[in-house]
């Protein structure tokens, strides 16, 4: 049997015998062959496990060169480099019968990998040649990565006798690992290595704990103690998730460096401040404990309470507040740096934080003297109006109150973004691919290259193909067997330019959804147009960022089209026609009017009818024992009612009666009714849809919302809401559908999707489109059926209102509040009335509401009864500056 032969067979040990009589040129002559194989690897790898480590075999014999070598055992297809092959003895025999110089450049190559293509065999099969050739010891991060893993948690094997690696403990190898002076400096500029160094042990069992190993390696002098410290404390200054911190945090702690090292690291520990909260926290009791014991430099109290007080964490608030109470106790002569100190907290969001900071600075006020009044007067016009009434009785003279009338702020609006011409060169498109293919979200990027591919296989495929070599080795084809259409499927027409083989579908039965539907479809027409040829370029590349079609555009598309006598696909014509933005211009109608083909008569009675029709969203309420099979459910409780946006079923039907006859069959499933008349499966799982299902209907985000709803009503999810800045720039209405959109993502747990939906709020006002009441009467009933959290919504309004858009931020709170101060008040409702009187007082709004006036004249001192007097007050007119 010949070498192929044997790989074909799946024989690696055969494989490693007929190397051995090949000269090198042979060797090299079965490259593409080899390469050949590896590509008719489909989705069913697992099926073909025995070629696959044959071919990691053949390839790393066959390339003499190591640098190649190490590509061809880093490739990233379906299957290739499993762990177990790693460690199969063929593969060692064929690297190990190279000269130690080539074995050493092997390992550079592999080494410079990134982390995430790294097996535990890899690497110890890597530590094996280090140790065996002498080589440099790799600095690389997926070197150091898997040092770190194979230390902390280690296998048995055969190699572990080799290398000599072996140890009960953690401290065991340690101890006598080679690598440690080397590579531990290199774990403190790891990302996410932080929870390993915490992960294998504890105070409990410190032999198995990197703090208490690295400690120990310190005091042997091993490992430089103040050189861990440094470099600790650098790494959380840089930040991260909470579980990495964590881990480098705990290091810290088990140095426990003493008060003359904390002293000299205070500024550091001043930076640390403004991290993560448990590592400020820490930051901050070390900086109180060298404060008490007079250690650190004059000004670091107020530097330090300058960056706590304006944080949102209201135990280090408090805690930085008690540490200047103590501070003035203990010297009163501090007391005007102190109550100055304390005044960064008069704008705090939290009004009770504002009252603490109020009775500390009302406590020092008599030691601080007179001098420290003016600043405090100016620091007072941040305060709550439920607080401003005390201030001026401290701070004499009254409050002051901004003169200047009050001017709503909003962003401008967006400009329409227009979308760069075609791709000009091959070489364009495989820059573009290759972004795309890495995971740009971008939707333009997206048409571009597809619309590019087309375009330049039609022109010059040749030179097309020599293009997209580099790009297409660098990104393997891994299918979209359990997953819904994506854009990087777009590798699907890519390979299809090039001439290789390409599933026949690209849809997930069981997994995918209209959007993914019709994108798959436009994926697969594309392909197929490339292999039979005669498509110039795609109709439906949008002209504006949002996805939309310039209707001149498209009729003048056409036309080349019919001078050319090319005919579209149905999905290319059908995408068009959904992105075209209906015109009143006579000439563009005209022009519609003289093309002749189908295609050119379709687009003019389209353009004649104004589009496709709007569906108008409506609400709807079921309790959960209602059948809600058929609808399009924004969310599921248990045992309150369900908000559901619907889009006419029946009704809707003659007003889009004619899209059966002009639609491709997927995009009139696209823009069928969203209620049916029977049983219908909602084939949409929560998750973060592409940004570019937006632009399937960019004239339409009314219905974009109604459809992508179970998506955004996800708020315990990630990303969806980031979508929403994108979904308010679309075309058409913005209804009940948007505004349940709006609230869902201003109450979603990750930062930054509140972020994009204030933005979107912003936005939505911005363009006169924003429906303040109906906003806040969707928000109010989130709020009481716990669909989203009152923190996370006070975060969010606060955070709109703080750009200058009070009004704004009032119009929504204000329909909000008697719906919420009607029930039992949710939890998180005082501080929801607090950023409303802020909002109405700075707005300048008067006018009782009757909810307000009856919560305000109950008994008690509850939060929510303290802030509806202050927004009462607010609401009267009434002086609360003094």
């Amino acid at each position: 049997m010949t070498l192929i032969e044997r790989v074909r067979a799946g024989d690696a040990d055969g494989v490693v015998r007929e190397l051995a009589g090949l000269t090198p040129a042979q060797r090299r002559d079965c490259i593409a062959e080899l390469k050949e194989i590896r590509q008719e690897i489909g989705e069913e790898w697992w099926l073909k496990r025995d070629v696959l480590l044959s071919l990691m075999v053949a390839g790393a014999g066959c390339h003499t060169a190591a640098t190649s070598a190490a590509a061809w055992l880093s490739w990233s297809g379906p299957g290739f480099r499993q762990d177990d092959s790693w460690d199969h003895p063929a593969l060692r025999a064929v690297i190990e019968s190279r000269p130690p110089e080539w074995r050493s450049a092997l390992v550079a190559g592999l080494a410079e990998r990134r982390a995430t293509s790294w097996a535990k065999g890899k690497y110890r099969l890597l530590e094996h040649l280090v140790l065996t050739t002498g080589c440099d010891v790799p600095t690389s991060d997926g070197f150091v990565t898997r040092w770190c893993l194979d230390r902390t948690w280690p296998y048995t094997s055969r190699r572990d006798l080799i290398v000599g690696m072996t140890g009960a403990t953690l401290w065991e190898r340690l101890s006598k690992d080679p690598f440690v002076p080397l590579l531990t400096s290199r774990l403190f500029e790891l990302d996410e290595i932080g929870s390993m160094l915490d992960a294998s042990g504890n105070e409990q069992r410190p032999e198995d704990w990197w703090p208490t190993c690295l400690m120990r390696l310190a005091e042997q002098g091993i490992l430089d103690r103040a050189e861990l410290i440094d470099r600790c404390l650098a790494r959380l200054a840089r930040g991260g998730r909470t579980s990495d911190q964590r881990g480098f945090l705990k290091l810290l702690r088990a140095f426990a460096p003493t008060a003359e090292e904390r002293t000299a690291r205070a500024r550091t520990y001043l930076a640390l401040l403004d991290a993560l909260p448990t590592v400020a926290a820490h930051a901050q009791q070390v900086l109180a404990d060298l404060d008490g014991a007079g250690l650190p430099a004059p000004g670091l109290l107020a530097e330090a309470s300058a960056t706590v007080l304006t944080r949102t964490e209201k135990k280090l608030v408090r805690a930085q507040l008690g540490w200047l109470d103590e501070a003035a106790r203990r010297d009163p002569a501090r007391s005007g740096e102190v109550v100055l100190a304390a005044a960064h907290a008069f704008g705090h969001p939290d009004p009770d934080l504002q009252g603490r900071a109020l009775r500390v600075t009302a406590r020092h006020l008599p030691a601080a003297g007179p001098a420290v009044l003016p600043k405090l007067r100016a620091a007072a016009e941040l305060l709550d109006p439920a607080h401003t009434a005390r201030a001026g009785e401290l701070f004499g003279g009254g409050v002051p109150v901004p003169a200047e009338a009050y001017r709503e702020l909003l962003p401008p609006v967006p400009p329409p973004v227009p979308v760069p011409g075609p791709l000009d060169s091959a070489e364009e498109v495989a820059e573009e691919l290759g972004a795309v293919l890495a995971g740009d979200p971008d939707a333009v990027a997206f048409e571009r290259v597809l619309d590019g591919l087309v375009r330049h296989v039609h022109r010059d495929r040749p030179a097309l193909a020599r293009a997209l070599e580099p790009v297409l080795r660098a990104h393997a084809w891994s299918g979209t067997r359990w997953a819904d259409c994506s854009p990087r499927a777009v590798l699907h027409v890519a390979l299809a330019a090039v001439g290789q083989a390409t599933p026949e579908s690209l849809r997930s039965p069981g997994f995918g959804t209209e959007f993914g539907d019709v994108l798959a479809g436009r994926l697969e027409e594309a392909a197929d147009r490339i292999r039979t040829g005669g498509t110039p370029f795609l109709l439906a590349t949008p002209t504006s960022a949002t996805g939309a079609l310039d209707a001149a555009t498209l009729v003048d598309r056409l036309a080349v089209y019919e001078a050319a006598d090319a005919e579209p696909g149905a999905a290319d014509l059908s995408q068009a026609l959904l992105r075209v933005v209906p015109t009143e211009d006579p000439e563009v109608t005209a022009a519609a009017e003289r093309l002749g083909s189908p295609a050119g008569q379709c687009v003019a009675r389209w353009l004649r009818s104004r589009g496709l029709p709007a569906q108008p969203s409506t609400r709807r309420r079921f309790t959960p024992a209602q059948d809600l099979e058929g609808h399009w459910r924004a969310h599921e409780f248990e045992g309150v009612v369900l908000t559901v946006v619907d889009q006419p079923g029946e009704d809707s039907t003659d007003r889009r009666s004619g899209v059966d006859g002009t639609l491709a069959p997927d995009f009139v499933e696209l823009v069928g009714p969203l209620v049916h008349s029977g049983p219908r499966t909602i084939r949409y799982r929560p998750g973060t849809p592409p940004r570019l299902w937006l632009a399937a209907l960019p004239n339409h985000r009314e219905e974009l919302a109604a459809r992508l709803l179970d998506a955004f009503a996800h708020t315990e999810g990630r990303g969806t809401a980031e979508l929403l800045p994108h979904l308010v720039e679309a075309g058409g209405p913005a209804g009940p559908a948007v505004h349940l959109a709006v609230g869902y993502g201003l109450g979603a747990r990750r930062p930054e999707d509140r972020t994009a939906a204030v933005d979107a709020l912003l936005v939505l006002a911005a363009r006169g489109d924003l429906d303040g009441p109906l906003l806040g009467r969707e928000l109010a009933e989130l709020l009481l059926i716990g669909a989203v959290k009152a923190n996370r919504l006070t975060d969010s309004v606060r955070a709109a209102a703080a750009t200058g858009a009070y009004g704004t931020v009032w119009s929504v709170l204000a329909a909000a509040l008697p719906q919420l101060l009607t029930a039992t008040p949710a939890r998180g409702t005082g501080e929801l009335l607090a950023v409303a009187a802020d909002c109405a007082r700075r707005s300048g709004s008067r006018g009782p509401i009757a909810e307000v006036s009856a919560t305000a004249g109950r008994g008690g001192s509850s939060r929510v009864v303290k802030e509806a007097r202050a927004l009462r007050e607010v609401l009267a007119g009434a002086s609360t500056g003094g």
